[in-house]
């Protein structure tokens, strides 16, 4: 079912932008004194990979779709990659000690201890937080059907019913209308007319000449005889 694009517009734009930090931090914090684990910036390893860029990524995709989808499924779809990506972000760097031999993945903090305590909310905890936030609530929108879905619904489809009687073929409309446009019969007049509109051109009906005058009835010969006739033959 359709649903409205800002139901998931302004959760979307903001989990993209939270993602995107997410993955990008790691190599561009060093640089300012915001580290953790490696001090250099752009240093590639593979606790950055699984715990920073991958979930960052996720966020990214699912932000975008959540942003963009004008469908039900594929915005819940963009949300629930939201989930996944915070969850991660959250529980990732704690995770990662079982297969790191008891040690995070993600490494040590660097500076004092305030700087520690944000670098581990900015890159990890407060971050997933916020992008957990918000593609719950998106997540939660899309799951409730509103009066707005339902006249979109309506909408489209009265528009789809409306379609195939406004595009039909030309040759329908002929075909429909080629029982009126067929000839009358020969010897038989249409209904309403007098057999004077189906006289054929040049030919005077019966009973007038062809100057429009009554004919002529001939006479008949009166038989000459009688009695004076019937003695005469006997």
């Amino acid at each position: 079912m359709r649903v409205p694009r800002t139901r998931g517009a302004v959760s979307g734009l903001v989990i993209a932008l939270l993602g995107l930090w997410g993955a990008l931090i790691p190599f561009i914090g060093p640089s300012f004194d915001y580290a953790i684990g490696s001090t250099s910036s752009w240093d590639w390893s593979a606790g950055r990979f699984w715990l920073s860029v991958l979930p960052g990524v996720v966020a990214i995709v699912g932000g975008l779709l959540l942003m963009m989808s004008a469908n039900r499924p594929t915005a819940s779809l963009g949300a629930m990659m939201g989930v996944a990506a915070g969850a991660w972000f959250v529980v990732g760097p704690t995770v990662s000690r079982w297969w790191n031999d008891g040690v995070s993945q993600a490494g040590t903090p660097h500076g004092s201890t305030t700087t520690q305590v944000l670098a581990e909310l900015g890159w990890f905890l407060a971050l997933g937080a916020l992008i957990l936030y918000f593609a719950a609530t998106a997540l939660g929108r899309l799951s409730v059907r509103s009066v707005r879905d339902v006249e979109l619904a309506e909408e489209t489809a009265a528009a789809r019913a409306a379609t195939p009687a406004t595009t039909a073929p030309a040759a329908t409309a002929r075909r429909s209308a080629a029982p009126a446009d067929e000839p009358v019969a020969t010897g038989t007049a249409p209904a309403g007319t007098t057999a004077a509109d189906t006289t054929p051109a040049g030919t005077a009906p019966a009973g007038t000449t062809p100057t429009g005058a009554p004919a002529r009835q001939p006479m008949r010969r009166r038989r000459r005889g009688g009695l004076l006739h019937r003695r005469s033959s006997v």
